[in-house]
């Protein structure tokens, strides 16, 4: 081959090289077939003649990078930065503060992954599935323009068509038993309006028609009184008294004796009362005087017969009325003087009136501190008898109080008269009745009504049998 075409050869090839190389320097750098941020991206295919390529290979990698900015940004402020001012943004510190350091967030590895994931709050509100009047952000509705529901309604009040599911024509006419147009309740409608967890939330305002404000029931307050339960500090099991135990000591075997005399005089003090009560009653009933052998009803009286008078005295009396004169009429003279003693009468009555009025007048401010003092004195003593009460009702329970219609009991005092103790366990006799006592206890600690043993009543009559007369002749037929 000849020198120049080996030369030209040679030159071609070397021009090949350069360009290659000079390719391979300006070309562009090869795309992994995923966008860092959004979509995936492909760069492979230069060209973007239709709009399918164009939207497959297109790179928006900056656009993508961008938004995602602005997302981080809402989600930790709540909103974009550039839409803030520069004084919500910046604050010029000529102060300082020496807690910064205590303050500033550290590393911390006790600390899960988890919990600092869940720590990370966005500023964003949550989204709802479903608006409502709380939730919704674009206001009230304008005026004029109806809901899907109330046009719903309007239009089932106009018996128009109306479009269910799928665009289908419902006709109530049509319906079937059983069937129906199922709408929104209204449980559904204020969904999302009452948050549980919002402690302050304002109570719910019924409105009140006008014309209607008399009749609207009103709430009712419960009364300031305390429940009995709450003030009574009473064990549920009372520890006994050291005189109830088999071998006591002296002075608490004695001195639980004189409390037991003392309850028994009472009762016996109570009875006698009201026997002689009963004895006063029954005497107002019948009187000395009355007759209870000629068949009266008992508590009625009769009148006894008077003697008749003679029949002289009887005339000698017709005779002494006849004889009575008529009174004189007075004269101008008597009645002027009657008139002036009257008036000299009334006016010393008024004298004495006036002079026992001014008497009170000077004594008013006297009057005023006596009643002062003894009003003070009676709402003392009604105070001291209310927490004397008190007192009572926390130490001892309601025992001894009325409940409706009976009495709660008080606690039975078990004693021993000396001669009784046992002195020994091996002697001790089993007494008293757990369940009398716990059934007790509660009712005076007002947890249980107090109620009484009802025994079953005996018939107060006999039963009569009577036989037919059919049965009685059986033995004819």
């Amino acid at each position: 081959m000849p020198k120049s075409s080996k030369a030209k050869s040679g030159n071609a090839a070397a021009t090949a090289v350069a360009v290659a190389a000079a390719k391979k320097t300006t070309a562009q750098p090869k795309a992994t077939g995923k966008s860092a941020v959004g979509a995936p991206s492909q760069h492979k295919q230069t060209s973007r003649k239709g709009k399918k390529a164009w939207r497959k290979n297109v790179n928006i990698e900056d656009v993508e990078m961008g938004l995602e900015e602005i997302r981080s940004e809402e989600r930790a402020v709540g909103t974009a930065l550039h839409n803030l001012k520069d004084s919500d943004l910046f604050e010029v510190d000529v102060k300082g503060d020496d807690r910064i350091r205590h303050i500033a967030p550290k590393f911390s590895s006790s600390q899960l992954t988890s919990a600092k994931i869940l720590a990370q709050r966005s500023a964003v509100p949550a989204v709802f599935s479903r608006p409502s009047s709380s939730t919704s952000t674009s206001g009230k509705r304008k005026a004029g323009t109806l809901s899907r529901e109330d046009k719903d309604r309007l239009m089932k009040i106009a018996k128009r068509q109306r479009r269910g599911p799928f665009g289908a024509v419902m006709d109530p006419s049509e319906l079937q038993s059983g069937e129906g147009i199922v709408e929104l309740s209204e449980a559904v409608k204020q969904s999302g309006a009452y948050d549980p967890w919002n402690a302050e939330a304002d109570e719910m305002v019924v409105e009140v028609k006008d014309g209607l404000e008399t009749v609207q029931p009103k709430k009712v307050k419960p009364p300031p009184t305390t429940k009995p339960k709450d003030m009574i500090e009473v064990a549920a099991v009372v520890e006994p008294h050291q005189g109830t135990s088999y071998n006591p000591p002296v002075n608490a075997h004695s001195e639980l004796l004189v409390k037991a005399a003392e309850i028994e005089a009472r009762k016996i003090e109570e009875l006698e009362r009201m026997a002689v009560t009963k004895k006063k009653m029954d005497a107002a009933k019948f009187d000395a005087d009355e007759v209870f052998d000629i068949g009266l009803p008992a508590g009625m009286k009769l009148d006894k017969p008077t003697e008749d008078a003679p029949e002289g005295e009887e005339e000698e009396s017709g005779d002494e009325q006849a004889v009575r004169k008529q009174p004189k009429p007075k004269t101008k003279a008597q009645k002027a003087k009657a008139a002036k003693h009257l008036a000299e009468k009334r006016a010393l009555a008024a004298a004495a009136a006036r002079k026992k009025q001014l008497a009170l007048i000077e004594q008013a401010k006297g009057l005023r501190r006596s009643n002062a003092r003894l009003s003070t004195a009676q709402e003392k003593a009604v105070a001291e008898k209310k927490l004397a009460a008190e007192l009572k009702i926390k130490q001892a329970g309601l025992g001894g109080q009325r409940l409706g219609r009976h009495k709660v009991p008080e606690g039975q005092i078990d004693v021993q008269l000396g001669e009784d103790l046992s002195e020994s366990l091996r002697a001790l006799k089993p007494e008293g009745n757990l369940f009398r006592d716990r059934f007790q206890s509660l009712q005076q600690r007002a947890l249980v009504e107090p109620r009484v043993r009802v025994l079953p009543k005996r018939r107060t009559h006999k039963i009569v049998e009577y036989e037919k007369h059919a049965w009685k002749n059986f033995d004819r037929e």
